[in-house]
């Protein structure tokens, strides 16, 4: 058997960011995404609830539920 380890291919990935190509490999700090900037965007979205999603809360004066259940 041979013990030597062979590179494993690249893989090549779509940044969330920008939809560019990006390198999903150890050499690339930035991975999933392509680049710092994409990263950073994205994380700003992140950070300032860009992608929160939407909440259909009843009003503090109604209980939670269905209210033909009661």
């Amino acid at each position: 058997m041979n013990n030597d380890k062979a590179p494993s291919p690249v893989k090549i990935v779509v940044c969330p960011g920008c939809g560019g190509k990006s390198i999903y490999a150890p050499s690339n700090p930035f991975r999933p995404f392509c680049s710092e900037r994409c990263k950073n965007i994205d994380f700003g979205a992140w950070a300032s609830e860009g992608f929160r999603l939407p909440a259909d809360a009843p009003p503090d004066d109604e209980p939670h539920g269905d209210p033909k259940v009661r």
